[in-house]
């Protein structure tokens, strides 16, 4: 589960320059911007993650010019999201542990507050070109898709040490995925199982694709029970289009084979067995933290352009065979979204 909002230490502050009032804080592998003198290093602090959606309460009305949202899916309160002040990106929120009364004065370090603050992560409703008519949550054999980022856990650079990698381009779009297990043919967006009435432009692109049968053959084939596809759903309609499609397009970046994620070579054995596209492999190497050691060095390896021209989301990156990562009791992966491409999408 991810930790929108959680007590962290500050580890360094930084001028910025012309700036008489504000000045730069770094926490974990994040920086923002906060007042001046607000803060020393080593202070400890509530550090609220970029996408957290904070609640109307006192301690954050201060953002509401800023940052006051309200919609039928998340009702109202304060969205954080990545803003760019004198020259300096900054993303997220820090206030001091004091601010808070309900968080207890022994709280330690890396203590996850999200749900004692009621702070919840910023979605937006899966609309008409992604969605459909929903029938339940995602079936247990279809997990939510959710990389962890690299300026949440910079130790995990370290969790690559020694190992051969790559890096896929991170598409910009709307996690999509099939899968079939005992219960039959699985069709989902991000949160929900969609049903096969003709109202989901995502159920209607599988059946064009012939996949469920294919699917089917593949999995008895190769005597599966549970078989499950994972992919990005990009297209016209979707965000902003970035990647300036004129039909949909669904690129595939995680395959489970009876509940396990399988390496790199054979998820593009699959793919091409079933005729389906991955997402773009950008690089394959060994030892990442010998050639990017740093957030910095994997954020400006995350910046580019698709090929039509948009603003790169960024990137992910994996093991050429899954590892087991105690860090975040998943297996090892983690993506590095774009600075410049975040301040692009906010405009």
């Amino acid at each position: 589960m991810r930790k929108l909002a959680s007590i962290q230490r500050i580890w360094k502050i930084e001028p910025i320059e012309g700036a008489d009032r504000i000045e730069l804080a770094h926490v974990l592998g994040w920086q923002c911007v906060v007042n001046k003198g607000q803060f020393q290093p080593m202070d400890p602090a509530v550090y609220f993650e970029v996408d957290s959606f904070l609640p109307v309460s006192p301690e954050f009305e201060f953002l509401r010019a800023s940052s006051y949202r309200k919609s039928d899916i998340m009702g109202e309160g304060f969205r954080l999201r990545t803003m760019k002040f004198r020259g300096q990106i900054s993303q997220g929120l820090l206030l001091p542990v004091s601010t808070f009364a309900v968080i207890p004065e022994d709280a330690e370090l890396g203590t996850d507050v999200t749900e004692l603050l009621n702070v919840r992560k910023w979605e937006i409703e899966e609309r008409i070109t992604t969605g459909g008519t929903t029938i339940g949550a995602l079936p247990y054999d279809i997990p939510h898709t959710d990389e962890t980022r690299v300026q949440a856990e910079p130790e995990l650079i370290q969790a690559f040490a020694g190992l051969e990698y790559y890096i896929s381009t991170k598409m910009d779009g709307s996690s999509h995925s099939v899968g079939i297990d005992e219960n039959g043919f699985h069709v989902t967006g991000h949160n929900y199982e969609y049903k096969n009435d003709g109202n989901s432009p995502f159920y209607e692109l599988i059946k064009g694709m012939g996949l469920q049968a294919k699917m089917e053959a593949f999995a008895a084939e190769n005597k599966l029970t549970v078989f499950t596809i994972q992919g990005e759903l990009c297209a016209p309609g979707i965000q902003k289009n970035r990647l300036k499609l004129a039909k949909p397009a669904w690129y595939v970046f995680t395959i489970r084979e009876n509940g396990r994620r399988v390496g790199l070579k054979r998820m593009l054995e699959i793919c091409e067995k079933l005729q389906l596209e991955s997402v773009p492999i950008e690089e394959v190497d060994t030892d990442l933290p010998a050639k990017y050691p740093t957030v910095e060095a994997l954020l400006e390896r995350a910046d580019g352009n698709y090929p039509k021209g948009g603003k790169k989301e960024g990137i992910v990156i994996r093991p050429t065979e899954p590892v087991f990562c105690e860090l975040i009791s998943a297996a090892l992966s983690m993506k590095v979204v774009s600075n410049k491409y975040l301040l692009k999408n906010e405009e």
